[in-house]
């Protein structure tokens, strides 16, 4: 994916479960949907599983998640689910999907003990979700001028729709989310602001990719929309067999009060990568260096199929190097911004690293073409390599010196 910015083993996995479950705490009481299982499916699994999300199947009533018990268990074991692929040893992220300590010992002793269903009135309140969103009611939605016709196969071209917000005044952004019409065939979006001054380049403002989530900025950061700016949909459609129509939309919440800090997009790419016909192990890297100090909020590691893993580290003036965060087993169709707990301060020329590492051996299962070099290029079948990042600026920062290649 490519704007322009400014500047931009089951058996393994069985043995350390059975490990954890010697300690883990389990309830003493018979194990039923209703009083154990539903509060965590509540927590951790309705903001995908359920109708219109990312997730193919619902778990909102005993009914619906009854028959996929036995894939449930499978998934918790061999750690596709909850779907987070950070290593614990670097970072802490508000959007951490990982279960509490006992949460995956109870919802496997629920299934091996046949998933009974127990008692209604020991049920939760049902969780509520805003009609069609993930985030609140958005004061405003802007969507794709028309829909876009996808064909049954090929290949199809970014796409580039733009929209005049009208805005009269500037407008600070706190929450966001960008919804495909149709995520069957929606590889990513990218919404970009376009102020129309050609030395300023456009923002990154959000994006869609599997595994994203919407965005809720802390207390006091927001992006910013100028007045009279525009916002640019940048589409990319992977075909699937069948034809489909596609209108995409971003809803956005205004900030209720003053900002303090502007949440900035930006990015360390490598957009020289080549890759050998049936190298398991082709590393790669790029480095973005901080002109003025900011605090590091996100971080976003982007590849294609033969994605193996990624790692971002910041290199401070000091000559201290600290792992931001690492994604040792890079997973194509799941892709979130994993954002900081508590702010990182990166201090004027901190430089900024991403590491990548890529598989085009046939021993990757996801590889199309193990007998090809690879190069840079927008198709599923190419490769990427974009370190994304989000760092916080005090509002009046001028934008256009903060960070260098």
């Amino acid at each position: 994916m490519t704007i322009p910015l400014r500047s931009l083993a089951p058996l393994s996995s069985i043995l350390i479960f059975s490990l954890r479950s010697v300690c883990a705490p389990v309830p003493s009481h018979s194990i039923t949907f209703h009083k154990d299982v539903e509060p965590i499916l509540q927590n951790r699994c309705q903001g995908c599983h359920r109708p219109g999300e990312a997730a193919p199947m619902s778990l909102l009533t005993y009914s619906q998640t009854r028959p996929w018990a036995k894939a449930i268990k499978a998934a918790l074991l061999n750690g596709k689910m909850p779907p987070w692929q950070a290593d614990a040893h670097y970072g802490k992220f508000s959007n951490d999907l990982t279960l509490a300590p006992g949460e995956k010992e109870t919802l496997v002793a629920w299934i091996d003990s046949g998933a009974p269903e127990g008692s209604l009135a020991d049920a939760p309140k049902p969780r509520t979700f805003p009609e069609g969103w993930r985030i609140p009611k958005p004061d405003i939605v802007f969507e794709m001028p028309r829909e876009f016709s996808v064909p049954a196969t090929g290949a199809v071209n970014y796409q580039y729709f733009p929209v005049e917000t009208n805005f009269t005044e500037d407008k600070w952004v706190e929450t966001v989310e960008v919804r495909p019409g149709d995520r069957s065939v929606v590889h990513h979006a990218i919404v970009v602001v376009d102020s129309g001054d050609e030395s300023m380049g456009q923002d990154y403002l959000a994006g869609y990719a599997p595994g994203m989530t919407p965005q809720f900025w802390k207390p006091g950061q927001a992006r910013l929309i100028k007045a009279g700016s525009r916002l640019v949909f940048q589409m990319h459609y992977s075909t699937n067999g069948k034809p489909a129509q596609d209108r995409t939309s971003i809803g956005l919440i205004f900030a209720k009060k003053p900002a303090t800090s502007q949440i900035v997009g930006l990015q360390a790419a490598a957009p020289w990568i080549a890759i050998p016909p049936g190298e398991a192990n082709y590393k790669a890297s790029a480095t973005t260096v901080m002109r003025e100090s900011c605090y590091l909020v996100g971080l976003r590691a982007h590849m294609h199929l033969r994605g193996k893993s990624f790692t971002f580290r910041a290199i401070y003036p000091t000559g201290e190097t600290e792992t931001l965060l690492d994604v040792p087993r890079f997973d194509f169709n799941w892709q979130p911004y994993y954002y900081l707990e508590t702010p990182k301060l990166l201090p004027r020329g901190t430089r900024i690293q991403a590491s990548a590492v890529y598989d085009n051996s046939p021993n990757n299962p996801f590889n199309p073409d193990p007998s090809a070099a690879i190069f840079w290029g927008p198709q599923t079948w190419d490769e990427m390599m974009i370190g994304w990042f989000d760092i916080a600026l005090p509002v009046h920062t001028p934008l256009n010196t903060h960070a260098a290649r």
